[in-house]
């Protein structure tokens, strides 16, 4: 336990940088670091981390050209089609709290065959499934770099669960329980744009509301300077979390939150829009790529014979020290306790896009909209 630090901040007014260990000598150094941002701050930006500026640079040259695509192009894989919530999703069409999300996006997840058995009760596997592209001939060589991109933060986000395993004093293979085979796995992400607004009519617009990532961690990489992503503190102050070039912004989802109870601080986060000035305007939209590292759709939570976590009294006092986690609006996922992983990320899916879910999954759309589609 040598690497476990001995005193955890209780609340934070700035989200710490750490540098990813490229050598054994910066190894415990980073370990100590994390542990305090699993606990405290539930965020944190990661420098120097493994993934090359080539393969980042690639993707983001499509970003631009990806959004400017005819809107006939884009209708042709948009979401609606994909019972996987796999696609394009319009400008508006996006809900969070009953809100809505004033952003444009487009789901992509690693590759992977749908799972699903065919029968009813086990239908929210169909969750996950291929993921639906723009033409190649539309916009030649953007699938291969959103694929490349993928693999490369799908390896990072592996190796810092065995990162946060050792933190948590349960030895680098301590979380290898919540995932399956490689080949078995689908991990999703976005690429996300947030238009400036066309007038200033006051407060800032919701760009997306305030949410927890359902997950284990979310790798974030903001792909333009604008501010807009804010992370809600213990005392409920929203921090703001600017970006930094050459970072990624990591973050920790409710399964694992639920899973190391409540030791690790799963964070609630929001994105405003940016700011309706002509600085802006010029600079064009805010670009943003999110990476959501998954666990096996099976795991339940609930279940603590199968899926329960032994922590050492250390860390339990650490986590004590921080203090009980506050209650908050944001959605929280709370399924987790009742639900298979893949149910839960289906209910989410569900609330976020009923349009999707209207035809795809009819019955559980009901449960959540018995009045139809939202206006």
């Amino acid at each position: 336990m040598s690497n476990i630090s001995s005193k955890i901040v209780s609340d934070f007014s700035s989200i710490p940088v750490i540098k990813y260990p490229n050598s054994s000598d910066e190894h415990a150094k980073f370990i100590g670091s994390l542990q305090n941002a699993l606990i405290s701050t539930g965020f944190f930006y990661l420098s120097d981390a493994p993934v090359s500026s080539e393969i980042i640079s690639a993707l983001g040259s499509y970003i631009p050209k990806l959004f400017k695509l005819p809107q006939e192009e884009k209708d042709k894989f948009a979401m609606v089609n994909s019972p996987h919530f796999l696609g394009y999703t319009k400008l508006g069409s996006e809900w969070t709290k009953q809100k809505v999300d004033w952003r444009e996006q487009i789901d992509i997840a690693t590759p992977m065959a749908s799972r699903w058995n065919g029968t009813e009760e086990e239908r929210w596997m169909n969750v996950w499934g291929p993921s639906q592209y723009p033409d190649e001939a539309v916009l030649p060589g953007f699938r291969n770099a959103i694929d490349t991109y993928q693999a490369e933060v799908s390896k990072l986000g592996d190796q810092l669960v065995k990162y946060i395993a050792e933190a948590l004093g349960l030895g680098p293979n301590g979380l290898d329980k919540f995932y399956e085979v490689k080949e078995k796995m689908q991990h999703r992400g976005k690429i996300v744009s947030y238009p400036v607004p066309d007038s200033d009519e006051g407060e800032r617009g919701q760009g997306v509301g305030p949410h927890y990532d359902a997950g284990f961690l979310t790798i974030l990489l903001q792909a333009s300077p604008h501010p807009g992503l804010q992370v809600q503190n213990l005392s409920g102050e929203w921090i703001d979390a600017t970006p930094i070039p050459g970072t990624f912004v990591i973050n920790f989802g409710r399964a694992l939150e639920f899973a190391t109870q409540g030791i690790v601080r799963a964070t609630s986060h929001r994105v405003l829009s940016p700011p309706a000035t002509d600085e802006w305007r010029k600079v064009g939209p805010r670009y943003s790529v999110p990476f959501f590292h998954n666990i096996d759709m099976c795991v339940r939570m609930g279940d603590r014979e199968k899926w329960g976590l032994e922590f050492s009294e250390e860390i339990l006092r650490l986590r004590d020290s921080r203090g009980k986690l506050a209650n908050t609006d944001s959605v929280n996922y709370s399924e987790f306790l009742t639900e298979p992983s893949g149910k839960v990320q289906l209910v989410g899916r569900v609330k976020s896009h009923p349009d999707v879910a209207e035809r795809h999954y009819p019955e559980v759309f009901k449960q959540f909209f018995p009045n139809g589609l939202p206006k």
